[in-house]
């Protein structure tokens, strides 16, 4: 097993869903292998799409996730898909480079230059120190680090391995809320996507929640394409099948089940405030799943 980087563009020119699996040709085949039953980096190069044109990616490190298997792509000859779970987005996406720094110190040649061959490939394994670095600065503050016997916890020069914290960050839920609940927030400004309240408490405390479209019981991923901020009440709604939203962002709702007050607290113009770079609104496949497996049995019709 190994850690390894898998780069994918915000348009892929390959079958990416990368809360879900990973496409790729059988150039990489060697190096995906490696890393099943290890975590993965998810990197946006700068270019967008395959179009030489298109320079909108955030060049940085987004996410990381597990790879569970390989397998053969049955439709495209010569290419395969690295099938993942326990995706999760980095609350602060990490650059490929800040100054002379890079977090993954295998691109940096002798003499401080980018090694352009090895940053050329599309997958790659890294070293675990790497991983681990990449790992930390990602989740940054969102999860405390912690001082264990002599190994120092955090996003150190050259961080110690980290055995529980690893397993706490990625795999407790608790840990795992605390990243996603921070990712959402900051990517819609606190703001209830459905109703335009920001509520913030007398502590200074934010009264908007993280939630998910797809259930997470229901093997839906910790990903910004996955969530809405919501205030307490609309995520119960929402949460319930009350309410949901169309492909478009418009507001759809049960309206048999659905109170005129809370009616009269959704947006006006009935569609969502949702973020404005388009990579990063919910997703259709995980909508789709709301509407037809959360709100299932409701007759959901656009608000009036």
């Amino acid at each position: 097993m190994a850690n390894a980087i898998f780069t994918t563009k915000v348009s892929p020119e390959y079958d990416d869903i990368p809360e879900i699996r990973y496409h790729f040709p059988k150039t990489y085949y060697r190096q995906a292998c490696e890393a099943i039953g290890d975590w993965i980096l998810y990197y946006e190069p700068r270019r967008e799409s395959h179009s030489p044109s298109g320079h909108g990616g955030r060049k940085c490190y987004f996410a990381t996730a597990h790879v569970r298997s390989i397998e053969r792509d049955p439709k495209t000859e010569n290419h395969y898909y690295a099938f993942v779970s326990d995706y999760i987005e980095f609350p602060r996406p990490v650059p490929f480079r800040t100054g002379t720094t890079y977090p993954e110190r295998a691109l940096q040649k002798e003499d401080g230059s980018t090694n352009k061959g090895r940053f050329g490939r599309a997958v790659r394994t890294i070293p675990k120190m790497d991983f681990e670095r990449i790992l930390y600065l990602g989740f940054d503050d969102t999860v405390p680090m912690e001082t264990e016997g002599n190994n120092l916890l955090i996003a150190a020069e050259d961080p110690a391995e980290y055995g529980v914290p690893r397993a706490r960050i990625l795999s407790e839920r608790a840990a795992r809320d605390a990243a996603f609940g921070k990712t959402i927030r900051g990517l819609y400004g606190s703001t209830c996507a459905l109703t335009g309240l920001c509520i913030i408490n007398g502590g200074g405390a934010c009264e908007i929640e993280a939630a998910h479209i797809r259930p997470v019981a229901n093997e839906g991923p910790d990903s910004s394409r996955n969530g809405l901020a919501l205030c307490r009440t609309v995520h119960w709604l929402f949460d319930r099948g009350i309410v949901s939203l169309d492909s478009d962002g418009r507001i759809l709702a049960a309206n048999e089940k659905l109170p005129d007050q809370l009616r009269g607290l959704l947006n006006e113009n009935r569609t969502a405030l949702l973020p404005q770079d388009p990579a990063r609104r919910p997703h259709p496949l995980y909508l789709d799943y709301h509407r037809n497996v959360v709100c299932k049995g409701k007759d959901l019709r656009p608000l009036s």
